[in-house]
């Protein structure tokens, strides 16, 4: 992965805090006070996936209302090929999208007007799979006419672990399947401090 994939794409600015990214959200026609409920879609690889999530501004806490997802196994020896995992991706995201809004708010004909915002994952990732998501998120979020979220699927995760851990600026080992990486929080965005220089763990365990 490109180094500038994580210092140059951020969620968010200003100083990092343990207030939650998801009250940063664009103007919406909602009062202040009242939950802000997202749909995510992700599919940076051969994993799809789809969660309606609601953060509660009063309380400060999150509730995942649903988290369906579908992961594409490659014939044995193969690997996944961006390209098929790509038809993968685009063949169940309507059907996975179905499933979490059903699981969050229950049958109806349209659900606008229960989300707050669509948001999606912007990168780093495979280029096909991470296409198809943002096209049906984008789509999406143009037919219920709420505000659509590119997010950098590096710095989710390490804004889920610090919410989940309670952290205000930690120093990051990121350990995944494309990156290892030391990261930690300066002038406004998440930067590389260290990394491997030849191939991620998680890469290297894959091959």
């Amino acid at each position: 992965m490109d180094q500038s994939a994580i210092t140059n794409n951020v969620l968010g600015t200003g100083v990092c805090s343990a207030s939650p990214l998801l009250s940063n959200l664009p103007p919406v026609a909602s009062p202040s006070n009242s939950p802000t409920t997202i749909l995510g879609i992700e599919g940076s690889a051969n994993k799809i996936g789809a969660a309606v999530l609601t953060y509660c501004p009063v309380n400060k806490t999150y509730t995942t209302l649903s988290n369906p997802r579908k992961t594409f196994i490659s014939p044995p020896g193969q690997g996944f090929l961006p390209k098929d995992t790509a038809w993968h991706h685009q063949n169940h995201v309507t059907s996975i999208v179905k499933q979490a809004l059903f699981e969050a708010f229950g049958r109806k004909d349209s659900y606008k007007g229960d989300l707050t915002a669509i948001a999606y994952t912007m990168g780093p990732g495979m280029g096909g799979p991470l296409t198809s998501c943002a096209v049906f998120a984008r789509t999406l979020a143009l037919l219920y006419e709420i505000p659509l979220i590119p997010v950098n699927h590096c710095v989710a995760h390490i804004e889920m672990g610090r919410v989940c851990t309670g952290t205000d600026d930690p120093v990051v080992l990121y350990v995944s399947g494309g990156n290892t990486q030391v990261i930690a929080y300066k002038s406004s965005r998440y930067r590389i401090f260290g990394e491997t220089i030849d191939i991620a763990v998680g890469n290297c365990l894959d091959r």
